[in-house]
């Protein structure tokens, strides 16, 4: 699993919010579907034609097909060629290396369609489903759609031993990493592509475990995975190896645990903005997330808590009261930290965890002098306690410790910034200026005061110049076309000469355009340029020899 992002592609990022796509618009298609395909000669063009034949008559948007060939060595890349060329929407992209996931990474970031599904070749899927599938995403309801097998209205017909591999290794997903999705491996997929331009770059597999790996972090990310019921008939033909790809599947599982459990994948750079969601909605003076997090500083506190006396009762055999009561308090102060900063308060990775630390210290501090201060008032009252009236003295202590210890997490250790730094609702964003002060506004891991001394916006609403950006840009200022000729100046024809700015008068009128540029008084005063036909006169009514034509050409 990738935890930077390779050259080439797009870096990741806070996500924009969704939106409907619009209908009829004109430019690339609004769904690309891709077909991996591997030595598939005999069921390639069935599949293309059928499938261009079900989008042509019932999907209502534009479309596209493309057959991703992953290094086929017999007539698919000739058979596919064929295709393109006689189906318009149809197109093939050939690889050289094979990999399901590698082709449809690379298709995908390639493809200019909002909308990026793909399909086995076999057809499996009962194409009815695929508008169902799309819809989601397309209306801006959703991130991901999967087709599911394992749904109750799903119908499915399979052979027993595909049956429980494919639910055996979904259990196994619910259990060791927390999926929620019910079927990962069903070839009936779509994503968004500004979600695949953010996930993509993540992704390590590129085998049959891509599908898992991505549904894991889009999950894991708090993106919407729609499923589908589908209707799946198994193809006996298949070439999927089970044995092979189900012990890649296994090493995927464990890759991608271990890299979520340590926190090495920045993925709350990609939450959706908030208001994006209607269930995103405030109540005024009620923290957010208040009741989660102290069902889960509790549970950390009560674990803490028999470290500490695990500890304490370590010591104790060593040491005197004090010293043992510093040292375990020290050591389970550390631990306890570390929980809470990833169980109870969602911070992942490494960014600040020094810091984190050392604040906790600090916290750690108040609950030494409160427990310290018990045990000298102990001492001081009952001359040599029992070990048991000591420890129960702790405990009493540790209470109150952990409650000012809860208070100063929330509010000082892990404060939620993205609260803070919020607009209320009804106001809009500030126009850019205090942009230049956030160091790190794109995760929202770290903001700082802008410019302007106020605190900065997290990168959700941050558009630096987003008003100002439009000054005034005169570009509308060929309005004097409005003015095609002097025709119906009728002097012309008896060779009288221009006054100075004679036609320019009216545009004393004109003081402003329609972009706001000021017009010249007499802007058109100069022109008369057709004085110049008076050449074609070469006498004028009098039998004059047309003196006064020969000036007409300067009407000043």
């Amino acid at each position: 699993m990738r935890t930077d992002t390779p050259a080439g592609t797009t870096a990741t990022g806070t996500l924009p919010a969704r939106e409907h796509l619009p209908v009829g618009a004109a430019g690339p298609p609004v769904l690309d579907v891709v077909i991996p395909v591997f030595n598939e000669e005999n069921d390639l063009e069935p599949c293309v034609r059928r499938l261009h034949d079900h989008l042509a008559r019932t999907f209502p948007y534009g479309f596209r097909i493309t057959v991703a060939d992953n290094a086929s060595t017999d007539r698919t890349p000739r058979v596919a060629a064929e295709l393109a060329t006689s189906l318009p929407g149809v197109r093939v992209r050939r690889l050289e290396e094979k990999g399901r996931g590698r082709a449809l990474r690379t298709v995908w970031a390639e493809s200019d369609a909002p909308v990026l599904a793909y399909m086995d070749v076999d057809l499996s899927t009962d194409l009815k489903a695929l508008l169902p599938l799309v819809a989601p995403l397309i209306s801006g309801h959703s991130d991901l759609a999967i087709g599911s097998r394992l749904t109750r209205s799903s119908r499915v017909v399979r052979g027993a031993k595909r049956e429980f591999v494919s639910r055996t290794y979904n259990l196994i997903l619910r259990g060791s990493l927390a999926a929620r999705f019910s079927d990962a491996q069903c070839g009936f997929k779509a994503i968004r592509r500004e979600v695949a331009q953010r996930l993509l770059p993540m992704v390590e597999d590129t085998g049959w475990f891509f599908d898992t790996e991505l549904l894991v972090l889009a999950e894991r990310a708090g993106l919407r995975i729609h499923e589908v019921p589908v209707d799946w008939v198994d193809d006996p033909d298949s070439s999927v190896h089970i044995v092979r790809t189900a012990v890649d599947d296994l090493k995927g599982v464990l890759r991608v645990g271990r890299a979520l459990a340590v926190g090495a994948l920045p993925l709350d750079r990609l939450a959706r903005p908030f208001g994006d969601d209607p269930r995103d909605g405030r109540i005024i003076g009620v923290p957010g997330g208040l009741a989660r997090q102290l069902l889960g500083f509790c549970a950390v506190g009560a674990l803490s808590t028999l470290l500490y006396l695990l500890l304490y009762s370590v010591f104790r055999t060593g040491v005197g009261p004090q010293a043992a009561n510093a040292g375990a308090l020290l050591l389970s102060a550390v631990a306890n930290t570390a929980a809470n900063r990833r169980l109870t308060f969602g911070v992942r990775g490494r960014e600040r965890a020094v810091r984190h630390q050392a604040q906790g210290l600090v916290v750690f501090g108040v609950g030494l002098v409160l427990t310290s201060g018990s045990l000298a008032a102990l001492d001081a009252a009952a001359g040599n306690p029992s070990r048991g009236t000591e420890l129960a003295v702790l405990v009493v202590a540790n209470l109150a410790a952990t409650v000012l210890r809860f208070l100063l997490y929330r509010a000082w250790v892990f404060p939620d910034r993205r609260d803070q730094s919020r607009p209320a609702a009804g106001t809009a964003p500030d126009a850019g200026t205090s942009g230049a002060g956030r160091a790190r506004g794109a995760d929202g891991t770290r903001h700082t005061r802008g410019a302007g001394g106020t605190a900065s916006a997290p990168g959700v609403t941050d558009v630096p110049g987003a008003y100002g950006a439009y000054g005034p840009t005169g570009s509308t200022g060929t309005l004097t076309t409005s003015y095609p000729s002097y025709a119906s100046y009728p002097d012309d024809e008896t060779g009288a000469r221009y006054a100075p700015g004679a036609t320019g008068t009216t545009s004393d009128d004109r003081t402003n355009g329609a972009d706001g540029t000021a017009y010249v008084p007499g802007a058109y005063g100069s022109t008369g340029s057709t004085g110049t036909s008076y050449t074609s006169y070469p006498n004028d009514e009098t039998g004059a020899s047309g003196a006064t034509g020969t000036t007409a050409g300067d009407p000043r």
